[in-house]
């Protein structure tokens, strides 16, 4: 029988998903694809593929995991089998440099990024960059793994010849322009099925770890006023959120063949929107989906539902 396959590397990630899944009684099946063998010689079953491959999969002792996707990925695609967020996607999880490009040929606006193997050529990135603050980034990273703010060179060189300096996994280290905010947060858009569903906004005054996932909450923020302690939240879904870049978001999906995403932007103090994160393995925050009556997982398993149900009705034809 055709199934919905599952293809990750962390049950923490995919139990939200696989609960819509039973509650919905869709068959489905996970692959986690840390280890594992690729016979190309046989055929792969038949059904629906979704890959949660994430480019941090190495922060939790699977560094080989997202090649091992990339494999599993070709040769079901070798075979025509109904892929989301296929090799393409994962190619744009797994590299920054990769986001970037994409993004700047389809005529959305990123920060200027220099990207750099090797210290000293860090060093040299950050001259050349000649920005007044800037950051550091890692080419595949997630979570905001590598993540630092400097507001001179020389900070940068105390950081990069420390023994605080935080090796990238691929060797590649960004320097990126910082976009100030007037306000300390980000959106993050949520996609399914190459549309719109929210937005959120995510409190970015603690830092820069923004997974979304239950089990990445840093913890909600909490802000005196008078003798009162009124609790903020860290990440709130925007109601009737509207704005000219969703539309290109939905080409920009379109076009590189990805379904499921979430895109982080930025907006300067003059209200321009900088795009600098895409997230094809996206996770959604209980506590805010709970406050707004959202539900990303489970609007991704009627998805996955759907595309199962019209495979299984052509076949029937």
């Amino acid at each position: 029988m055709s199934k919905i396959y599952i293809i990750h590397e962390n049950e923490e990630w995919t139990a939200h998903l696989t609960k819509r899944m039973n509650e919905l009684e869709l068959p489905y099946e996970e692959w986690h694809l840390d280890q594992g063998v690729v016979d190309l010689t046989e055929e792969p079953p038949e059904g629906v593929f979704y890959s949660r491959m994430s480019a941090s999969s190495h922060t939790r002792g699977h560094r080989f995991a997202p090649e091992m996707t990339e494999s599993v990925l070709a040769w079901l695609e070798q075979h025509n089998r109904t892929v989301f967020n296929g090799t393409r996607a994962l190619r744009l999880e797994v590299s920054k440099v990769n986001q970037y490009t994409a993004l700047t040929k389809a005529g959305i606006k990123t920060p200027q990024t220099i990207a750099a193997v090797g210290k000293e050529n860090i060093m040299r990135a950050a001259e050349k960059l000649n920005a007044a603050s800037f950051i550091t980034k890692h080419n595949r990273a997630g979570k905001g793994l590598g993540v630092q703010l400097f507001h001179s060179v020389e900070a940068l060189k105390h950081y990069v010849e420390g023994p605080e300096f935080d090796e990238p996994v691929d060797g590649i280290t960004l320097i990126q322009e910082y976009i100030k905010a007037p306000e300390p947060f980000i959106t993050r858009c949520e996609f399914v099925g190459g549309k719109f569903m929210y937005a959120v906004e995510v409190d970015t005054s603690e830092g820069f770890e923004l997974c979304p996932a239950d089990a990445c909450q840093i913890g909600d923020l909490f802000c005196p006023i008078g003798e009162e302690v009124v609790e903020k939240p860290k990440f709130q879904i925007v109601q009737d959120f509207h704005d000219p870049i969703i539309e290109k978001y939905e080409a920009f999906l379109q076009a590189n063949e990805i379904s499921i995403a979430g895109i982080e932007f930025i907006r300067n103090s003059d209200g321009e929107i900088y795009t600098y994160d895409i997230n094809t393995n996206t996770n959604y925050n209980n506590d805010a989906e709970e406050a707004a009556g959202q539900y990303g997982m489970l609007e991704l398993a009627k998805f996955l539902g759907s595309e199962l149900a019209k495979q299984n009705l052509n076949k029937n034809k």
